[in-house]
């Protein structure tokens, strides 16, 4: 077992706090439950040998120390009693103690001055262990001697003793089922980690199918549900990079091979008149064109996603856009046959943007619309949603996308009809150019089709500053 693993570190850090938590405990019980015999029993003979004390104290009885003595006899409560001299006069069964001798002298000055003695006494015949309250015997300023009352602590030791041992089981239960459940916990703990692991080294490994199941909804779950969204996007990114190498190899090569073979015919002279010759000239300049393009179109995309794009950003009136790409558009939609209109709302706000880049926008979109627009009706609709927004729709009557398609038509090379791309133009990276273009530039685009009805595209840019038109600035 691997000493520096997660399991062994959370168990030995909740084991020490248990120890560091229970041995203080049990050393402050063990020490309020010392106090509280040892201070009942002190009570006691306190309260006792003040009693006796305030008996002997009447001068006129002279019989009480006798009568004391034989009380103390009977109800087995042992005591002794001095005189002035600090001479023993009564003794109740205290061991190690006889009648005639003296206590030492500085208790019977302590005595004296009227104050109280406390102490233990261990009778060394016996073995035996006592508790001891001495009180003065005085009446007024007339001091008379001293009366000891004691109490045996042996069985206050027995039963600390049992206290002592109960606490010490328990402790020991206590920590071992802490230890247990420690061990138990860690490893619940700790099992998710290990699987985390595994499927991250299997994931490093090239394996993006790995998963770890997610069974809590606290952080770790979260760990897990995020290594699980990891995995799946490594998965797209490694399947969209393949695709996209496919396809980029597969547009690269079509326009490379006419370029090729048209090439060969004319530098053999394999053409039969001038005609043919031009024709296989318009070719090879309309393919080199096409290659210049998608060269271009991926070059721009590459800088747009690496955050290399530059914007030329200035507050721009969308209207002047407009009607600088109205006349390219109309012209392209009536060799169609294809109706195109636009309409602007007067109250539309400026909006803070690059002039060149949101022609493009709308050129890129118009020009897709044309292009899969056999009839019917091209519109362009800029509406403001005030206060904070303006909408941009772009609405065609054509062919529609196909529902399964809409999630997939902004990734670069994506065509919804494959089978007629190359009938439509286009080099598959337009829609993507629109996406990047309009969210570097705080904007979101979003389309909605319904298939053989048409298609709309909707791009929102935030307005935060100013108004067109002649309005007032904010």
């Amino acid at each position: 077992m691997k000493v520096n693993r997660i399991a062994i570190k959370l168990g030995s850090t909740i084991t020490l706090l248990l120890l560091v938590v229970l041995l203080p405990l049990g050393f402050v019980i063990d020490q309020i439950f010392s106090g509280f015999y040892y201070g009942q029993v002190q009570e006691d003979i306190d309260q006792q040998s003040s009693h006796y004390a305030t008996a002997l104290a009447d001068p006129e009885n002279g019989m009480m120390v006798q009568m004391i003595e034989m009380m103390a006899e009977l109800s087995q409560v042992k005591l002794y009693i001095v005189d002035t001299e600090g001479e023993i006069i009564a003794n109740s069964s205290v061991p190690g103690l006889s009648k005639g001798s003296f206590i030492p002298e500085e208790e019977m000055n302590t005595l004296s001055s009227g104050n109280t003695i406390k102490k233990e006494y261990e009778a060394r015949t016996m073995g035996s262990r006592f508790l001891v309250s001495g009180q003065p015997i005085h009446d007024g300023d007339t001091f008379y001697g001293g009366v000891y009352v004691l109490s045996a602590v042996d069985s206050i030791y027995e039963s600390i003793q049992k206290v002592r041992q109960m606490l010490v089981l328990s402790s020991i239960g206590t920590f071992f089922l802490a230890l247990g459940f420690t061990v138990v916990l860690s490893r619940k703990l700790s099992k998710p980690m290990v699987q985390m692991e595994q499927a991250t080294r299997k994931i490093a490994k090239g394996d993006l199918d790995a998963r770890v199941k997610v069974v809590t909804g606290d952080e770790t779950g979260s760990l897990a549900q995020a290594i699980n969204d990891l995995a799946a996007d490594l998965k797209v990114y490694r399947d969209t990079r393949r695709e996209f190498l496919a396809n980029i190899s597969h547009e690269l090569r079509t326009p490379m091979t006419y370029l090729e073979g048209y090439t060969k015919i004319l530098k053999e002279n394999l053409y039969q008149s001038e005609a043919e010759k031009e024709q296989y000239l318009d070719i090879i300049q309309q393919e080199s064109v096409r290659l210049n393009h998608l060269i271009n179109d991926l070059f721009e995309l590459s800088k747009m996603e690496e955050g290399k794009f530059s914007l030329n950003q200035e507050w721009i009136d969308l209207r002047e856009v407009v009607e600088n790409i109205h006349h390219k558009v109309s012209l392209k939609a009536k060799e169609k046959g294809v109706i195109f209109a636009f309409t602007i709302e007067e109250d539309v706000s400026l909006v803070f943007g690059d002039g060149l880049r949101m022609e493009q926008i709308f050129s890129n979109l118009l020009d897709n619309a044309i292009r899969y627009t056999d009839q019917g009706i091209i519109s362009l609709n800029i509406k403001s949603l005030q206060p904070y927004e303006i909408l941009i729709e772009i609405i065609d009557t054509g062919n529609g996308i196909p529902k399964e398609d809409l999630s997939y038509i902004f990734e670069r090379f994506y065509r919804v009809e494959k089978s007629r791309s190359r009938e439509h133009g286009g080099t598959g990276l337009g829609l993507a150019i629109v996406k990047q273009l309009v969210e570097i530039q705080g904007g979101t685009i979003q389309v909605f089709s319904e298939l053989g009805k048409g298609t709309r595209f909707e791009i929102r840019f935030p307005v935060t500053s100013k108004k067109g038109n002649g309005g007032e600035e904010l």
